[in-house]
């Protein structure tokens, strides 16, 4: 029986059990198995891994690992230069597109609030989602770990914080999207595209009840004609956005 050393950095730790965390940890097997299969043997999705070491030099997810080996397996580094190492996929996503899992509907509303192109529906189930990821190049976005594992999933990210307004601040960090922020651009309802419209065009749009003469700003969404402009709720809103914000 062979036997390999493993060491997880980072985050990664995450998905160990406490006992195991920043840990070197001693794997079994009969026969040489891709490093990819033994690493989520550990529950670690390979949409989190950037870069493996085996004794010393970077490999990818086919090598096949001997009895002896030591593994050191790193984080996905969204925000530095990986330039010699064999990364374990095309190269980051600059202009991040994400798709949300059916826990995360308030989450995707926040990164449509900052501008992100979000797509969320209630309704696909995991095999949909993991190919619309693969398909369109979008960041998988779950609190589903088991999700992460879909082997077509290149870009996935595990969702660590339960609250959405704590879970936001986490993304904006994890994937470095502070400068990237464009507030009040996209429709919170259905992801689409806001363009602007004359006070004229929004009075016949904006529901009845709302006097919309004391605001100077309207936008239309492209896609479902949804209708936002500078409510009382928008200073607030603006100075949560500003803390996000590097």
């Amino acid at each position: 029986m062979g036997r390999a050393s493993f060491r997880f950095y980072a985050e990664l730790n995450d998905h160990l059990p406490r006992e195991q965390q920043y840990k070197t940890l001693e794997k079994s097997f009969f026969t040489p198995a891709a490093v990819k299969d033994l690493i989520e043997s550990f529950g670690v999705p390979h949409t989190e891994v950037d870069l493996i070491v085996a004794n010393g030099q970077s490999v990818d997810f086919s090598y096949l690992v001997q009895s002896g080996d030591r593994i050191a397996v790193y984080p996905v580094f969204e925000s530095f230069d990986l330039a010699g190492e064999q990364r374990l996929r095309p190269q980051p996503l600059r202009n991040p597109r994400f798709i949300l899992d059916v826990h995360l509907g308030k989450l995707a509303a926040y990164l449509r609030m900052l501008g992100f192109d979000a797509e969320y529906e209630r309704s696909l189930a995991d095999a949909e989602l993991a190919q619309i990821s693969a398909g369109e190049h979008r960041i998988l976005l779950t609190r589903d770990r088991g999700l992460l594992k879909h082997g077509v999933i290149t870009h996935g990210y595990w969702v660590r914080e339960t609250n959405s307004r704590r879970q936001i601040a986490e993304v904006i960090h994890r994937f470095d999207l502070g400068r990237a922020i464009r507030p009040f651009t996209r429709c919170m309802a259905c992801n689409g595209v806001l363009e602007s419209i004359s006070k004229e065009q929004a009075r016949n749009l904006v529901p009845s009840g709302h006097s919309i003469e004391q605001y100077g700003e309207f936008h239309r969404c492209r896609q479902c004609s949804r209708v936002y402009w500078k409510g009382s709720h928008y200073a607030r809103m603006r100075r949560w956005i500003e803390e996000l914000a590097p």
